[in-house]
């Protein structure tokens, strides 16, 4: 923090750090015409490399035999037709073959949906998503790929047994693995147990990243998200916007950090968003007053501030005080200057005019967010601001602080600028 005099700023920046199929060649048999003599020949069956093997060798020896002896004249016996023999012939080579080149022909695959599951720990939760009209085929595959069923015709039968098919609803699920089939359809039937409709807002987030989160979560435009938050939008139905400054028309610092669920929604739009977010700001500070806490806090300091005065120094409370221990007496201090006349000289105020880290030369910069050639409070709250640090602005404690630092768990206060430099020189190394 820089002194109130004409001393270097780059002195006074340390209000405080800031966190956040197979396809074997079976080989071909070639039968020529067999002729009409009694010298007629067996078909030649050509194997792997040109060879044959000894099993068809041999069965072709016999088929010569037996079609000489045909030949001596019908009146020895009836006669076994020639085709008939090498159709024969070709059926012994070709499974002869089979066996031989293709070992995996004749032998059984086991079904994979038999194969034991890898299932999921016994205990641990596993979440799934049951895709929009999916059937209870579909509903076994996804449980079965998540481990939490060891197999598909068991729960399927289960479901058949149980009349469960048409009752089996789509979303999200949080399921324990280990859970039995009968628990899991009971647990589908019912419906989702967890929201995907859900948005965490942490405290400190700007409206720029609540639009961001709002986008990934929701699905909605975060350009469409920033469009609708204007404070103009929403001073006639939240009469603790009327002070804010037209010329900016912000809601910075009215949208509340806290974890919504729009799951019972039917349609989740920005308008409904912010609405609940403004909801929240109001139910939270009911209970301080906040329009009474200004007029209570312009007396006690000698200065003239209002209810959004208040919201725009407690977001600058939430960005620099290091933990809710400090809060109090990081209000004091600001408080103080402002009594005194002194600028706030808080890096944070300018990280939020930047949107990034700020160097020495940025301190020097005119700009209406740079608390180091502005006097006073910023045009609107930097940030949305949680409770603890609304409280420390509707309450600070009673010091007479004019500096901080804040590092780690470190934090130093100090009513001069060379208690001040002291403070920062003795800080752990």
């Amino acid at each position: 923090m820089a002194t109130p005099d004409s001393r270097d700023p780059k002195r006074a920046a340390h209000f405080g750090a800031q966190g956040d199929g197979r396809g074997a060649d079976l080989g071909t048999g070639a039968m020529a015409p067999i002729p009409a003599s009694p010298s007629a020949t067996a078909p030649h069956t050509v194997l792997k490399d040109g060879q044959v093997s000894k099993r068809a060798a041999a069965a072709t020896r016999r088929a010569g035999s037996h079609m000489s002896k045909g030949t001596r004249g019908a009146s020895q016996g009836r006669h076994v037709p020639l085709a008939v023999v090498a159709v024969v012939i070709a059926v012994a080579v070709a499974c002869v073959a089979g066996i031989f080149f293709v070992p995996g022909l004749f032998s059984s695959n086991e079904d994979p949906q038999q194969q034991e599951a890898e299932l999921a720990e016994p205990g641990t939760e596993v979440t799934i998503t049951i895709p929009e009209g999916s059937g209870a085929a579909a509903v076994a595959q996804v449980l079965y790929e998540n481990g939490l069923i060891a197999d598909q015709s068991e729960f399927l039968a289960e479901v058949r047994r149980t009349e469960a098919e048409s009752a089996i609803k789509s979303g999200s699920y949080l399921i324990v693995a280990g859970s039995d089939n009968t628990q899991i359809i009971e647990l589908l039937t019912a419906g989702p147990n967890i929201s995907t409709a859900q948005i965490t807002v942490p405290e400190g987030y700007t409206v720029k990243q609540i639009a961001a989160l709002a986008e990934e979560k929701l699905g909605i435009s975060a350009d469409d998200f920033l469009a609708q938050a204007k404070a103009s939008n929403y001073v006639a139905d939240y009469s603790f916007l009327a002070d804010v400054d037209p010329s900016y028309d912000s809601l910075e610092g009215y949208l509340f950090p806290k974890t919504y669920d729009f799951s019972s929604e039917e349609s989740v739009t920005a308008d409904t968003v912010i609405r609940v977010m403004l909801d929240q700001f109001e139910t939270e500070v009911a209970s301080l007053d906040l329009v009474s806490a200004a007029a209570s806090i312009s007396e006690r300091y000698g200065i003239q501030v209002d209810e959004n005065d208040l919201v725009t120094l407690a977001s600058i409370i939430e960005r620099e005080a290091g933990g809710d221990e400090h809060r109090g007496d990081v209000a004091s201090v600001f408080y103080n200057r402002l009594r005194d006349g002194m600028m706030l000289q808080s890096d944070a105020t300018l990280v939020y005019s930047l949107d990034r880290e700020v160097t020495a030369d940025d301190l020097k910069v005119d700009d209406p967010y740079n608390t180091y050639t502005r006097d006073g409070l910023t045009p609107t709250p930097i940030c949305s601001p949680g409770l603890p640090s609304i409280e420390a602005a509707a309450n600070p404690n009673d010091t007479d602080y004019l500096y901080f630092f804040l590092s780690g768990d470190y934090a130093a206060f100090s009513r001069t600028l060379s208690e001040h430099e002291q403070a920062i020189a003795n800080r752990p190394q």
